[in-house]
């Protein structure tokens, strides 16, 4: 049964509203303070991220601490009804801490140390640096654990990046040990090191890849990657060791930044107490194109949200208006904001959150979108947006902690990614595992049908479907599980490319798909890798199990398969391999395997995912069809029903609804039979 999740803090049950505040670029300022929190207020904006790159401003010089100014930041938010999600500053140490602790600085793959520069420069493995980062956030939380302002801890901001110091090639060496039980044989073999004679005879002798030394040996790569995501989390424990002594009760985040493939996002959030992310999508303007990336942004909400199985995350940085690292940063055109703010919210976002609360004068940033423009009054378009939505937000808090139960599970796995990216074939470009997968998801979300975008480690048992786009890596235990799964019923969708290689990148010996093989039952011999320009064509058979007619457009991949235990359910209509199986069914248990053998049009998907979920009669938000465009995604506690009725196309749209059946929560009346969406026009429903 649903239930509905605590709030992000007991202090605000409500949904926050609000953004990166940066009071120490104004110190010299103090009037500053005073006119944010009135603009604060007058666009309903109720918690700030304070701190987060303030360190020199809290450590001026070594072990000299100033907090008189957050003292007054935090005590003058707090007595305006303003909350406080306070960061941890290591994302960027100060000048002379680089100037004269040189081991802080990472050290690059070319193997030359960094001079000062930018942000997320530090080595995560320096004894030092972790040292500096405990005894600030130490005095941070015992300075204000009983602050009335304080509800979150935000460490850091946006964890990425690499070092290559000394003291990070021992780190490695040492967790391959621990990974390898101290067996470098077995390292030999999983690293399939004999070829080119690349055989280690000592530990010492592993480096991490270099552009000038080793950067073909997928084992080598595949786990310096995992060295990597494990060695931040360790620097991140080290981080909020000291908050959870001295503030147990506050909640921690971090905020990552979607399908980032830096570090495994995934094993992360295992440590975050709610999941945090920045979203920061090329909105176009009221093209085609916005609805695909609509829906791509929803498979990143999606994804944020199934990382804590179905918690509400935090939307901890969007942009109110532009950016000002994208190529093209276009404006948000009316009505963007709000749908955008509230596409995360209709995804499980518990908050709406900027950067930046207030446009900086100079540097790198200084025409980033923000709530407060250089202007610095209300009396702008953007400010208006952020005040409708911080309007909206006030009348939502129903909505607060309820979730979406989803009856799909669709695998986007982190190592997997690493894998497919590495693997020098079948094709070199386009092999395109994350648009692979969002495409799949894209048919879910065009119905209404809510999807958990899961790892392949994850519990799969919940869910009457699950679909592995290109699950290239299957690590040990995973085939016997999604065995498990369909044979107690479920259905099971994959595709080319998939069961491939072990957890070390080596490929299966037997013929793949590998440990996927029984469950699909079929045996793929060869994969045809297409030029950008080729075509085939999937044309379906006649009495089909799900009734499917006509043929589909095929490209870039077409896996030549034999039917073992599979039923064909479509066949290749061209070249060599013409009348071979393009799509099977394999009866298993009580339920069912599907393979899609090529890369098949957005329309095939579309049909094919239709008329599985009809057959396995998967639930939707809105039980109605959906226009082109238009979306509905639904939040619930297991008791009220909220429907969020989503319009990203060029034109308005009507929506046939049950008449009575809803009511609009944001401006409190029944709706009728129909309803009309301008172009990114949203409604917030409760279902009767």
């Amino acid at each position: 049964m649903t239930r509905r999740f605590p709030p992000l803090s007991p202090k605000c049950p409500h949904f926050l509203h609000g953004g990166d505040y940066n009071p120490d670029q104004w110190l010299h300022m103090p009037e500053i303070l005073d006119e944010d929190v009135r603009l604060m207020k007058l666009s309903g904006c109720n918690a700030m991220s304070t701190a987060i790159f303030a360190w020199t401003a809290l450590e001026p010089e070594e072990g000299r601490f100033e907090f008189g100014w957050l003292d007054n930041v935090m005590d003058k938010l707090a007595d305006n009804g303003v909350y406080v999600v306070l960061a941890t500053p290591s994302g960027a140490r100060p000048t002379w801490m680089a100037r004269k602790y040189p081991e802080v600085l990472r050290v690059g793959a070319d193997r030359r140390r960094i001079l000062y520069c930018v942000r997320h420069n530090h080595c995560y493995t320096s004894p030092l640096y972790r040292r500096k980062c405990a005894v600030i956030n130490r005095k941070l939380a015992e300075r204000y654990k009983d602050h009335p302002a304080l509800i979150l801890w935000h460490i850091s901001n946006e964890y990425g990046g690499e070092c290559h110091c000394e003291l990070c090639q021992d780190a490695f060496r040492n967790w391959l040990k621990k990974r390898y039980d101290q067996d470098l044989d077995r390292l030999n073999r999983a690293w399939w090191t004999s070829f080119w004679s690349h055989t280690y005879t000592d530990w010492s002798q592993i480096e991490s890849p270099a552009p000038h030394g080793e950067m073909h040996l997928h084992g080598l790569t595949l786990d310096w990657k995992r060295f990597v995501t494990d060695q931040t989390i360790d620097f991140y424990l080290n981080e909020i060791q000291p908050l959870r002594e001295v503030t147990p009760d506050i909640k921690i985040t971090t905020n990552l930044m979607g399908t980032y493939l830096g570090l495994d996002g995934r094993k992360i959030a295992r440590h975050l107490d709610v999941v945090s992310w920045d979203s920061y999508p090329s909105w176009r303007a009221a093209t085609k194109e916005d609805v695909e990336l609509a829906s791509s942004v929803a498979f990143h909400h999606d994804l944020n949200r199934s990382l804590r199985a179905g918690q509400p995350f935090m939307l901890m940085e969007s942009t109110p208006s532009v950016t000002n690292w994208q190529l093209v940063p276009k404006l948000k055109r009316p009505g963007l904001h709000f749908l955008s703010s509230l596409q995360a919210v209709a995804h499980g976002s518990d908050t709406v959150q900027y950067f930046q609360w207030r446009k900086g004068q100079g540097s790198w940033e200084k025409f980033h979108g923000a709530v407060v423009d250089h202007c610095g009054h209300e009396n702008t378009r953007v400010f208006r947006d952020v005040a409708q939505v911080g309007e909206a937000l006030k009348k939502m808090d129903c909505i607060v902690g309820t979730t979406t139960p989803a009856e799909v599970g669709l695998i986007f796995d982190w190592e997997n990614a690493w894998a497919i990216n590495d693997a020098c074939g079948p094709r070199r470009e386009k092999k395109d595992y994350l648009p692979t997968c969002v495409s799949h998801h894209r048919a879910f979300w065009k119905r209404g049908i809510a999807v958990d975008v899961i790892g392949m480690d994850d519990d799969f048992s919940r869910y009457k479907m699950l679909i592995a786009p290109m699950l290239y890596m299957i690590r040990p235990g995973v085939a016997d599980r999604i065995e498990a799964f369909v044979g107690a019923g479920g259905a099971f969708v994959a595709t080319y490319l998939s069961g491939i290689t072990d957890e070390n990148d080596r490929c299966h010996l037997g013929g793949f798909p590998g440990p996927l093989r029984k469950v699909l039952g079929i045996w793929a011999e060869e994969i045809d890798a297409l030029y950008d320009d080729d075509r085939n064509h999937v044309v379906m058979t006649p009495g089909n199990p799900l009734g499917l007619e006509g043929e589909f457009e095929a490209s870039i991949f077409c896996d030549l398969i034999h039917a073992e235990t599979a039923q064909v359910a479509a066949t290749y209509r061209d070249d060599f391999y013409a009348g071979r199986p393009a799509l099977t069914r394999n009866c298993f248990g009580k339920g069912a395997a599907w393979y899609m053998a090529s890369r098949n049009e957005e329309k095939f998907l579309q049909a094919f995912y239709d008329e599985l979920a009809a057959h396995l009669k998967l639930g939707r938000a809105l039980d109605t069809d959906l226009p082109e465009g238009v979306t509905a995604q639904m939040r619930t506690d297991g008791s009220r029903v909220f429907v969020f009725l989503m319009n990203f196309a060029q034109e308005e749209r009507t929506i046939a609804l049950a008449k009575g059946r809803f009511r609009d929560l944001l401006a409190n009346k029944e709706l009728p039979g129909r309803v009309t969406l301008p172009c990114y026009g949203c409604l917030v429903l409760e279902r009767g």
